[in-house]
């Protein structure tokens, strides 16, 4: 049973590619010591697609942000340190046989909402991509 008080995590990951498979893991941990096996696959695919977002087009660190809102909304998101804005996603029925340069549209086409916004803190600049899931 998922928690009914609201709850986040951050993990800050390094610009490395194995930090897409730390993150992942790293969701999985966290949903299900929660009680949210259910949402672990679609929210996996999302992280990854965020993360790895993150790590492949910036230079800088990058962090995986998880936050748990009752009565059932869970945000997954991912900063890092360029401030640009994420390349639009394609229609999904475009991007499906490309290797690469698919990842914002398999977010749109899984998740219930999505967005992003720049951040600037404490003279740091970045953006954060975010995007939820129901659990119901």
């Amino acid at each position: 049973m998922p928690e009914t008080d609201p709850w986040e995590y951050s993990l800050y990951i390094p610009n490395d590619l194995r930090a897409v498979t730390v993150s992942r893991r790293t969701l999985r941990l966290v949903l299900t010591m929660h009680g949210l096996i259910r949402l672990v696959d679609v929210a996996e695919l999302l992280a990854t697609e965020l993360i790895t977002n993150a790590v492949r087009h910036t230079k800088g660190p990058a962090a995986l942000r998880i936050r748990w809102s009752p009565p059932g909304t869970l945000r997954i998101g991912a900063w890092d340190a360029d401030p640009g804005p994420p390349e639009p996603p394609a229609a999904f029925g475009r991007v499906e046989e490309l290797e690469e340069g698919r990842g914002l549209a398999l977010v749109r086409a899984c998740a219930d909402v999505w967005g992003w916004h720049p951040l600037a803190r404490h003279g740091n600049r970045g953006k954060y991509v975010w995007c939820e899931l129901a659990s119901a």
